[in-house]
């Protein structure tokens, strides 16, 4: 079923469940709900997943690291996270190997992580590992320093004495899962509508009786009627609980957090960690798609009303701290091709201490509009089992028919992650119309406004800065848009880029 947008439609119906907020945790919510056979509405404000779940380092963790600090809780579910992900989406998650050299300092030893590596494959059973070929989870070793080099030919081998080698998985394409999450829901019910922000609470004597908004399009205004509303708001589930209720209690403020796409070749296959010599900060390098992209840089903002994009101090404070850690890189800003930027909950205001747990409220619980509530998420990889959990105190009583649990795993059988996707490199063949056609589809079958939507959230096509400034003009001609509209758009989608200069074939267009 395609995600249709249209308002008119969907505001004579009435739902079991509004959830406000589009990104990875309110399309799980949805998905969950959905799958417990409740009628769903997803309200997003902007467009679906375009804030903190498109800027992820695209990293679903094993939870390796939160075994480390004991944290068994964290552990074990990321450690069923990961295999749920490449299970239910194995054309859009595959495993990566992560290697961490060691220099014997503090807890980033040896024997350390031989005795992790131990617990591990005491803990985490057997089933929690399997999947089929290149989809296995196998259990993490320590290497030889010769082998550390091998891995990673710019490791500094002075103190060098081993590594710690594990398997996380990525999602290089984490766009396509989020819009293969929402098109599940939407074929099992759910009904979506992005550019549509909630502007109030509809309530009744103390109980939700569901949400205005306002279509950002047209500015029409509309009252969707539901018992229950989630906010999944991401950066802004605070603002949005504060206007919603009488404040946001339980809910944390934000930290800015980004990653960083550099114009250098990745220097090897596996994604590796190290800390700069005086911090506990650990920065990742992320082979991705053979470009390097490299996370995560963390600095306090008073509130998520601003951007979350770096200063230029807080960029050079991070590239300082990267080429402090891998000093043979020597980068610059210069070589900065994109930053990836949004919002995550830190542990108090003016902290750059990310928080490790996510949160359910139950508003009506406090006092406050009983059918209301709030969940705010960490990671990306834990929003499946944040919607699931949270699913006992929305729609307690309610569970997952065998019905629809089928329904689901049918679709995620499908070669569904083929969709929107393209090389890196890709660029069109003018006298190919098949591009156009699988773009025209995308087009129609998932709600898409604006350029931005099309090149950034439904495709890959904005992955390469270079190729998405040179396609765009081309794309334009897929839409039923003026002179002064395809002008407008193109305009959008510079803004994006702002580190890259359009080629001069297409630099009139962006005039």
């Amino acid at each position: 079923m395609s995600i249709e947008r249209t308002p008119d439609t969907a505001a004579r119906r009435s739902y079991d469940l509004v959830v406000v907020g589009g990104g990875i945790y309110g399309a799980m919510v949805a998905l969950e709900a959905t799958l417990r056979d409740c009628s769903v509405l997803l309200l997003e404000k902007d467009d679906f997943g375009g804030a903190t779940s498109y800027n992820s380092l695209r990293i679903i963790h094993g939870g390796l690291r939160d075994l480390q600090t004991l944290n068994l809780g964290r552990y074990w579910t990321f450690g069923r996270e990961r295999r749920w992900f490449l299970e239910h989406f194995p054309h859009l998650v595959e495993r990566l190997p992560v290697l961490i050299p060691l220099y014997q300092r503090g807890i980033m030893r040896t024997e350390v992580f031989r005795l992790a590596f131990w617990v591990d494959r005491l803990l985490l059973p057997d089933r929690d590992r399997w999947a089929n070929g290149m989809h296995a989870v196998p259990p993490g070793r320590v290497l030889s320093p010769s082998a550390v080099a091998r891995q990673f030919p710019a490791v500094d081998p002075e103190g060098l004495a081993g590594g710690a080698l594990w398997y996380d998985a990525r999602v290089p394409d984490s766009q396509r899962l989020l819009m293969e999450v929402l098109r599940a829901a939407c074929r099992m019910g759910t009904t979506a509508l992005n550019y549509m922000p909630a502007t109030r609470l509809l309530r009744e004597q103390g109980r939700v009786k569901g949400v205005q908004a306002q279509d950002a399009g047209d500015g029409g205004t509309y009252h969707f009627r539901a018992d229950t509303v989630v906010n999944a708001a991401g950066p802004w589930s605070r603002e949005v609980a504060e206007h919603f209720d009488r404040g946001a209690p339980g809910l944390r403020p934000c930290l800015s957090a980004w990653n960083v796409l550099v114009d250098r070749e990745a220097p090897g296959n596996c994604a590796v960690g190290k800390t700069p010599p005086e911090s506990d900060h650990h920065y990742f390098l992320h082979p991705w798609k053979e470009q390097l992209l490299i996370g995560t840089g963390h600095a306090p903002r008073e509130s998520a009303s601003g951007s979350p994009r770096p200063s230029a101090s807080e960029m050079d404070d991070f590239l300082g701290d990267v080429n402090a850690a891998f000093p043979d890189f020597e980068l610059r800003r210069r070589d900065v091709l994109r930053v990836y930027a949004g919002y995550l909950p830190t542990t108090q205001p003016g902290s750059t201490q990310l928080a490790k747990k996510e949160r359910w409220v139950d508003h009506g619980a406090r006092g406050g509009p009983e059918g209301l509530f709030s969940v705010q998420g960490t990671k990306f990889t834990a929003a499946h089992s944040t919607a699931e959990a949270g699913m006992k105190q929305v729609v307690p009583g309610r569970s997952v028919s065998e019905e629809k649990r089928a329904a689901f795993e049918q679709m995620c059988a499908g070669r569904n992650g083929e969709r929107g996707r393209f090389g890196y490199m890709w660029t069109p063949d003018t006298a190919s119309s098949d591009w156009r056609s699988s773009l025209a589809r995308l087009i129609d079958e998932e709600a898409v406004v604006h350029l931005d939507d099309l090149l950034l959230r439904r495709t890959t096509l904005g992955d390469n800065p270079t190729r998405a400034l040179a396609v765009a003009p081309a794309l334009c001609d897929l839409f039923a848009w003026g002179a002064e509209r395809r002008a407008a758009e193109l305009r959008r989608v510079a803004q994006h880029f702002p580190r890259v200069q359009p080629p001069p074939s297409v630099t009139d267009a962006y005039a």
